[in-house]
């Protein structure tokens, strides 16, 4: 039950994190694994780019990486971001018909995988998330997370027990909603 693992989590604690050093492997193996795309953010230095030079700047990322996982911080400089706005539908006037589009450096991008590595590692170790955390997990998505819901409605119906959920729709989630509404039913 959901509810049974916060409180459970809630009363334990979990080890502190420690962030092993990259290698020049792991940043060979993440630039391969970048989107080939023209798109680049204030650098102006492409992901196809980053793809040509990897021998040759992988030991340079290496360093600097690990340096900024040994100290606990982060170049200010590679923070930067670049924001476009692509047109959605409807009248270009409207500020709300578009949709804001935000362009980091490659280099922000692989240090992001580096650190998403290591947390997922450390969540996944200790347990971290709950059974019913479908989103955000490998292998898992809304398919699974709706195939248990209506397990464990059939399965409280078939024992005659009531069970029930909140269920909230966001047309716009980007947006403030209009009217926002929150639908609470039995099932």
């Amino acid at each position: 039950m959901p509810l049974h693992h916060i409180l459970q989590n809630c009363r334990s604690s979990y080890p502190n994190i420690k962030f092993r050093y990259t290698s020049t492997e792991e940043i060979e193996k993440i630039i391969k694994s970048l989107k080939t795309k023209n798109a680049h953010g204030y650098d102006e230095i492409s992901i196809k780019i980053f793809k040509w030079s990897a021998p040759f700047i992988s030991s340079a990322l290496t360093c600097i990486f690990n340096k900024s996982l040994e100290f606990g911080s982060f170049p200010s400089r590679l923070k930067y971001l670049t924001v476009i706005l692509i047109f959605k539908t409807g009248d270009k006037l409207n500020i709300s018909n578009f949709r804001p589009i935000s362009l980091l450096i490659s280099v922000s991008d692989m240090f992001e995988k580096i650190i998403y590595t290591r947390i997922y590692a450390h969540v996944v170790l200790h347990k971290i998330l709950s059974n019913e955390q479908y989103g955000f997990r490998n292998g898992l998505s809304t398919d699974n997370a709706s195939y248990t819901l209506i397990q464990e409605v059939l399965s409280a119906m078939n024992n005659k027990h009531t069970d029930g959920g909140i269920f909230c729709c966001y047309v716009r989630p980007l947006c403030k909603p209009q009217n926002p509404t929150v639908q609470i039913r039995a099932l």
